[in-house]
């Protein structure tokens, strides 16, 4: 079966398509016979109860491709120009600016729930809250407050328990580089040493413990035990991601199913549950509540899939990491795993997680040569159509589109 799935994939062209409205994807562009079957086929699996992540590997890319003899690529995805309208009609706001408007003093804020009477772990915890960062979770978190208090009632207010739904999500996202950079070993992260490479190990795990622990405070504050509930699912999918990432399977289907749910759990899931956790404090309808969780959803697996693309197509200074480090980790990531479709002698490599000498270059350059880059482009792209379709059944606003624009920008980035 993979022989013949490989065989059809090579035939595959391409090439780019013009943006015009594609039936069933506001926003996206397409011949509408190829892009309809495709919609057909999420739209069967959303009636069986299946999503993307829960296909095995070769089923998925049949059901993602069969109807299509031709793949559109990323530069379908562009950036709205300044004079572009929105869905709704309106003139586009850059994304990232109207959901700052909710934000402003992010950081102080959260400086100050970090009250600590040490100065060095006062130092360590507020280390990467310097601005720096892209706050791409906190900026969804507004967007998706505003658009579910819109569609509710018509309110632009944000609540205040809304927006220390954005701290919260910062804060947790935050913690977990801090713990990750202590299980990789790593040394550099945005463009400076990590806080274990300064401090050493113990501290750094204290550290993210510490951001951890000021979170669920903050999180008891708000005084929702559905809301806590919610987010409390984040911390337990944080440490069942890590330890699946340990792990690594040798059967192909469920090597990809492996790393799908690997995805969810260590990015995807805080973007869910914190897009449904503000949902649920404006919106008392569970349909709103299932529409951001799925949005927040399928965003988040293809912010992280164009992630492990970027590992192998950006540099070190765009992405203020080291590049292949995920290989170095013995990690095998979407790129990798499709390019061991035309390249099969990668299995061995993956099962010894790259450890013998000269495994690294050897993959990066089968990687390379493949269209494993491609491939995990293409479904970060379907993600990304499901997230819009989603969002979509919204009522229309202004920061409903932005979080449709940003879907976009999650695949048009590079770093």
């Amino acid at each position: 079966m993979a022989s013949r799935w490989w065989r059809w994939l090579r035939g595959c062209s391409w090439r780019p398509a013009a943006r015009s409205p594609g039936p069933g994807s506001p926003g996206l562009a397409g011949p509408p016979g190829p892009q309809a079957a495709v919609d057909a086929h999420a739209q069967a699996h959303r009636r069986k109860g299946l999503d993307l992540s829960q296909i095995p590997y070769i089923n998925l890319m049949k059901h993602l491709t069969s109807a299509c003899p031709n793949v559109y690529s990323i530069s379908r995805f562009h950036h709205t120009t300044p004079d572009s309208k929105t869905h709704s009609g309106e003139k586009y706001t850059d994304p990232f600016k109207l959901g700052w408007r909710d934000l402003k003093g992010l950081y102080e804020d959260i400086r100050k729930e970090l009250l600590i009477s040490t100065s060095e772990l006062k130092e360590m915890s507020e280390y990467y809250f310097d601005g720096k960062g892209k706050a791409f979770r906190p900026i969804i978190v507004a967007l998706m407050a505003r658009a579910c208090n819109i569609h509710h009632n018509n309110s632009r207010h944000v609540q205040a328990s809304q927006r220390t739904i954005a701290l919260i999500a910062e804060m947790i996202h935050t913690a977990s580089l801090v713990h990750d950079d202590v299980i990789d070993d790593a040394s550099s992260r945005r463009g400076k040493h990590t806080v274990n490479k300064i401090w050493g190990e113990k501290k750094a795990v204290l550290a993210g413990d510490l951001i951890l622990s000021a979170a669920s405070i903050a999180l008891a504050r708000i005084g929702n035990t559905t809301v806590i509930s919610i987010l409390t699912q984040v911390i337990e999918d944080l440490v069942r991601g890590e330890f699946l990432q340990l792990g690594s399977k040798e059967n192909e289907n469920e090597r990809f199913a492996h790393y799908l749910e690997k995805t969810f759990k260590k990015t995807a899931s805080l973007i869910a549950n914190s897009c449904k956790a503000v949902s649920v404090l404006g919106c008392p309808d569970p349909v709103v509540h299932e529409i951001a969780y799925q949005y927040g959803k399928n965003v988040g697996i293809a912010f992280q899939l164009i992630d492990d693309v970027l590992d192998f197509t950006s540099c070190s200074d765009q992405m203020g990491k080291p590049t292949s480090a995920d290989l170095k980790l013995g990690l095998a990531t979407g790129p990798v795993l499709f390019a061991c479709q035309q390249f099969p002698e990668m299995n061995a490599m993956i099962m010894r997680r790259f450890s013998l000498p000269g495994d690294v270059d050897r993959a990066r350059q089968y990687v390379l040569q493949s269209d494993g880059v491609q491939q995990t482009t293409y479904l970060a792209q379907q993600y990304c159509h499901e997230a819009i379709r989603e969002i979509s059944k919204l009522r229309p606003s202004p920061e409903r589109d932005a979080l449709i624009q940003l879907s976009e920008i999650v695949l048009t980035r590079d770093k």
